[in-house]
């Protein structure tokens, strides 16, 4: 009861004794239950640390990812622009009037796929070196990490180590050529092709041209105008045709065919004189041969734009007469004169007075079968003089006939030689197409394989020494001293995709940052910027599309005619654009998320518990990365050296400009 008495006084209250003694115990439990707060807090940092340091790791291997994939897709879209750049060269090198075209634009195709081709091998040499760096970066930066959460009496070691330790990598597919020789070699063929083609061509229209102007064309004279002042034709038998584009050669042979009919009808064989006879003579026959021969002659245009013409040839002298029917047809009247036959220009000849001996030909009389009448003295060269007198001045049907038939023959060859040529460079156009293909099958291999060092993820191993001396103010007044204990703490962070760059805004900030513009190239190399950077921001969106980048760029070649076999060509590239198959490819960036230590670790063989406890082991309580990463059992290899590494450099297509693409390790934390 006097122990009680202590604290209880006579009325049953507390004594000042009894509430000094709670108070001091409720202090001393508010300052304990503090301190077992701090040293509880304190603790735990150890492990947010270790997260910190895991998430630094895998975002060392996440920039290489990016790295990796920027320049997978400049080397795809390089050979895909380069092979469509080709193709439209191709496409140009088939049309005439276009081939200077083609030879620019395979030039330039030629300059981007070997431009390509370099930058493929410095590109995957670039990403070996970084790669083999890796892990020393990893674990630079991840030291850093923790080093720079060291403080306030607390201090951190250790690191995060990449699994898979070393490289399975395989960036094969970025060296896979694409060989250019064929469309190179068939673009050459094309354009001779083509050359051949337009060099026929005009030629053929110059001939058109001629033969029109000679029937409608030409003043005061003409076909048109001969046939309607001679013969008196008009109407459907004698048409007019303002321009070539609506004339043929047809045309002069019927109206051919309607003037000499006409002509034949008109004409008499009469005269007031022997040599009056004679001329009347000499036109009928010569009327009548000529509208054989034109009924016999034909114009038939053939669809592959051949021709099969016909158009006679009528003499027009004494020589060409004797070389036709004319000389040889037994069509002159003969009598018996003093015993001798003798040959008229008509029966009404006045020196056909004998009696009639049938008739013979102008050949006959020159071989001395027959004798001269010596008065209409009828021979063959009185029949050459009516051609050769209508077919030497302008004023004469047979001198605008004559250019027509030279004009239609030039004309017929020349559109041998153009169907030929244009026949030669659609069965080029066809091996184009191939060709075409095949690069395109090239392109179309895997992409690289990344499995860099960290692919699996990255497991970081954090020590807190022991010592730390609880907050004095928490201890001092109540209790004694406390130190906090050491402690070790493991982590691991691995790569997932992040949703919010789904629609690849990474190449598409940067193409921007490339900032060349087509004007740089200009001429025929307009779009191939835009094309570029079509297909190097396609690569990995689900929007973009090979065939619509592609097909547009061939859209836009200016000259290319429908029903061309250029056309052609370019519908085929488009479908072979479509069929290529060239899946997009998953450029979402890669962010480093924390993840269960142990999937890690099965991933990479490792048993967890001993993994761990060799690697708490293997800390030391200070020193450099490279001893951390020693003491894990990782070898640290620097192959890009100093603060700054060019990993490769972009080259521009269709222009002679690089862009270095470089990686700054400045602020690794590397030091020693």
């Amino acid at each position: 009861m006097c122990a009680l008495g202590a604290f209880r006084d006579d009325e049953g209250g507390f004594t000042t004794v009894a509430v000094a003694i709670a108070l001091l115990l409720s202090m001393t439990l508010v300052f304990a239950s503090a301190s077992a707060g701090w040293v509880a807090s304190r603790s735990s940092e150890v492990q947010r640390v270790a997260d910190a340091a895991a998430l630094a790791g895998s975002n060392a291997v996440a920039g290489f990812t990016t790295v990796a994939q920027v320049l997978d897709a400049c080397v795809l879209s390089m050979g895909l622009a380069g092979t469509v750049v080709f193709g439209a060269g191709l496409v140009a090198s088939c049309v005439p009037g276009l081939t200077s075209v083609g030879v620019e634009l395979c030039a330039t195709g030629e300059r981007i796929l070997e431009a390509r081709r370099g930058f493929a091998r410095t590109a995957a040499a670039g990403l070996e070196r970084l790669e083999a760096t890796l892990p020393l970066i990893v674990v630079a930066n991840s030291a850093s990490c923790v080093a720079a959460n060291s403080g306030e009496g607390l201090s951190y070691t250790g690191c995060a180590i990449p699994l898979p330790t070393t490289s399975a990598s395989n960036f094969s597919a970025l060296l896979a050529d694409v060989d250019d020789s064929a469309m190179s070699e068939l673009s050459e063929e094309m354009r001779a092709a083509s050359e051949e083609a337009q060099e026929a061509r005009e030629r053929a229209l110059d001939a058109l041209e001629r033969g029109w102007f000679a029937d409608c064309g030409s003043t005061p004279y003409s076909l048109y105008e001969r046939a309607g002042t001679l013969a008196g034709l008009a109407g459907s038998q004698n048409p007019y045709h303002a321009s070539a584009d609506t004339w043929g050669f047809g045309v002069a042979l019927l109206r051919a065919r309607h003037y000499y009919a006409a002509r034949l009808a008109a004409e008499r064989v009469e005269g007031s004189s022997a040599e009056r006879l004679t001329d009347a003579a000499c036109r009928r026959a010569y009327y009548e041969y000529a509208l054989g021969e034109v009924r016999s002659g034909f114009w038939v245009e053939n669809e592959d734009g051949t021709v099969e013409a016909g158009l006679p040839r009528l003499p027009r002298n004494a020589d060409e007469t004797r070389a036709c029917e004319l000389y040889t047809q037994a069509i002159w009247p003969c009598t018996n004169e003093g015993g001798a036959r003798v040959l008229h220009a008509a029966s009404s000849c006045p020196g056909a007075r004998g009696a009639a001996s049938g008739s013979a030909s102008l050949a006959q009389l020159d071989s001395g079968a027959v004798s001269r009448c010596p008065a209409c003295e009828m021979d063959v060269g009185e029949l050459g003089r009516v051609a050769a007198a209508s077919t030497s001045i302008e004023n004469g049907f047979e001198h605008h006939w004559r250019i027509i038939v030279d004009a239609s023959e030039d004309y017929a060859a020349a559109r041998e030689d153009w169907a030929a040529a244009e026949a030669r460079t659609r069965e080029l156009a066809e091996e184009g197409e191939d060709a075409f293909a095949t690069a395109l099958d090239q392109l179309s291999v895997g992409r690289p394989t990344l499995c860099p060092p960290g692919a699996w993820g990255c497991v970081a191993v954090v020590s807190r020494g022991g010592g730390s001396v609880v907050p004095a103010e928490l201890t001092s007044s109540f209790l004694s001293s406390a130190e906090l204990p050491a402690g070790v703490a493991v982590s691991a962070a691995t790569l997932a995709p992040d949703e919010a760059t789904s629609e690849n805004n990474v190449l598409s900030s940067f193409f921007d940052s490339l900032a060349v513009s087509d004007s740089a190239l200009g001429g025929a190399l307009d779009g191939v910027m835009e094309l570029w950077g079509s297909l190097l921001v396609g690569y990995g969106s689900a929007y973009g599309s090979v065939a619509d980048a592609g097909g547009a760029f061939l859209d836009d070649l200016d000259g290319v005619m429908g029903g061309s076999v250029g056309s052609w060509l370019r519908d085929r590239l488009k479908g072979v654009l479509r069929d290529a198959g060239l899946e997009p490819v998953d450029m979402r960036l890669r962010k480093p998320v924390l993840t269960n230590t142990q999937d890690v670790l099965d991933q990479a063989g490792y048993e967890q518990a001993a993994t761990i406890r060799s690697f708490v082991r293997g800390l030391p309580s200070a020193g450099s990365a490279e001893e951390f990463a020693q003491a894990m059992g990782v070898e640290l290899v620097d192959a890009v050296g100093g603060s700054g590494f060019t990993v490769a450099e972009v080259p521009i297509p269709g222009t002679d400009l690089t862009i270095p693409l470089s990686v700054d390790l400045s602020g690794l934390g590397r030091a020693a």
